[in-house]
């Protein structure tokens, strides 16, 4: 079976705790279109994001800017050919690994239906529960597995802030989960996303992942696999295709991050700012999507919090990533190790894709609002934890809002 999530396997860290720089601020040279966002009626959502998901299939000539083609030039990479099938070189001198050196051109049309619906690979290995039995810290008893609930669709109704992030890795295509989230600097108009490090970047003997873009309600319909054997591209993406033209993970995650193991576990989050496809629609990922979420990097003790839920699209066996699906318990604590942030956890049988997806509790105000993502799980599938989002989270969420706020 594969793990339940895509990257750390459970394990006491064995590494020093990473230098403790917030943010690792990475630049990225996007090729779409600049979006504009304007203010719209609750009415008129659904007709511009049909505008949008058509003007993705369309066949518009993608300009982008010399200063970003020539940034490109300094990384090695000619676009033409990397729009043609360079970026599938994973070698070492062409696996950008630093902060800065996040590029995600656009390659328009290369996320169609098939690679979307089988883009499930989970870019980690397994797990042994028994790698816990080294923890420190503060850790409390190991939670009851939750059986993982289906969302009820549309989830566009539903739960309108969460959808699916396809990306490349040196496997294949794989797929995590991810939350549209709210940005200080555009209120109601965000292009903030918010999933975890592994799933934008291998740690520290890798880098950044390629061709990474956000689907707000991917398959909205809750269609089986059978079902979407010969779906459209409008079916599973309905709301359209958004590129990440910007990624900022920690610091701890770049430097300590692993496909086994717990060192950045608790640092395992990243934001990203996206942009459609096409930029046909004037309309921001939030107004297109429906809602954004909060997020909340004070929350309460765990012993305060009632309640956490957790959504995503599971992948690994006895799920196939199609669907979205959520665990929601009483949250307990899980320390990897006595130097590292303790972590929450929670009975889940969620698997391998539901990684990224975000954890829904209670907001300063008393809605809901994002409080974690998923990170790491066991084999077994009967339980989840995600970081608690602290300082060093809300340094990267305000950098990646500031860099767009003009």
């Amino acid at each position: 079976m594969r793990p339940i999530r895509p990257l750390f396997a459970a394990r006491r860290a064995r590494s020093a705790r990473g230098r403790t720089a917030p943010v690792a601020a990475a630049v990225a040279l996007g090729a779409a279109l600049a979006l504009t966002a304007t203010a719209c009626g609750p009415g008129d959502d659904n007709a511009d994001a049909k505008a949008s998901a058509s003007a993705s299939a369309g066949s518009d000539t993608l300009k982008i800017p010399d200063d970003l083609k020539q940034r490109l030039k300094d990384h090695g990479i000619d676009l033409d050919k990397w729009k043609n099938g360079e970026w599938k070189n994973w070698s070492k001198d062409k696996w950008l690994r630093e902060a800065q050196d996040f590029v995600n051109p656009i390659i328009d049309g290369l996320w169609d239906a098939g690679r979307m619906r089988d883009a499930d690979k989970n870019p980690g290995g397994q797990v042994d529960d028994n790698d816990l039995s080294g923890d420190q810290g503060v850790t409390d008893p190991e939670p009851k597995p939750v059986p993982a609930a289906a969302v009820q669709p549309s989830y566009h109704q539903n739960a309108p802030y969460a959808g699916k992030l396809v990306f490349d890795t040196p496997e294949g295509q794989a797929q995590c989960s991810a939350t549209v989230v709210t940005d200080p600097a555009h209120p109601g108009k965000s292009n903030l996303v918010w999933t975890a490090g592994h799933c934008v970047h291998a740690g520290k003997n890798g880098g950044w992942y390629r061709n990474i873009a956000f689907v707000p309600s991917y398959n909205d319909a809750g269609k089986s696999a059978d079902q979407l054997q010969n779906a459209t591209r409008e079916e599973l993406a309905p709301y359209g295709v958004w590129w990440g033209d910007w990624a900022q993970t920690s610091d701890q995650w770049i430097e300590q991050g692993g496909p086994t193991g717990g060192a950045g576990a608790s640092y395992d989050f990243a934001v990203l700012h996206v942009k459609p496809e096409k930029g046909a629609t004037t309309k921001s990922l939030e107004e297109i999507a429906g809602a954004a979420l909060p997020v909340n990097f004070n929350a309460p003790a765990v012993p305060k919090i009632s309640q956490l839920t957790a959504k995503g699209y599971p992948a690994a066996p006895p799920f196939d990533g199609q669907k979205l699906f959520q665990c929601a318990d009483k949250p307990g604590r899980l320390s990897l190790s006595d130097t590292d942030p303790t972590m929450y956890r929670i009975g889940c049988t969620m698997t391998g894709g539901s990684s990224g997806g975000g954890w829904i509790g209670q907001g300063s105000d008393g809605k809901p609002a994002l409080v974690s993502n998923t990170s790491i799980g066991p084999v077994t599938s009967g339980w989840l934890a995600g970081p608690r989002l602290g300082k060093e989270a809300k340094a990267v969420y305000d950098s990646v809002s500031q860099k767009f706020a003009k």
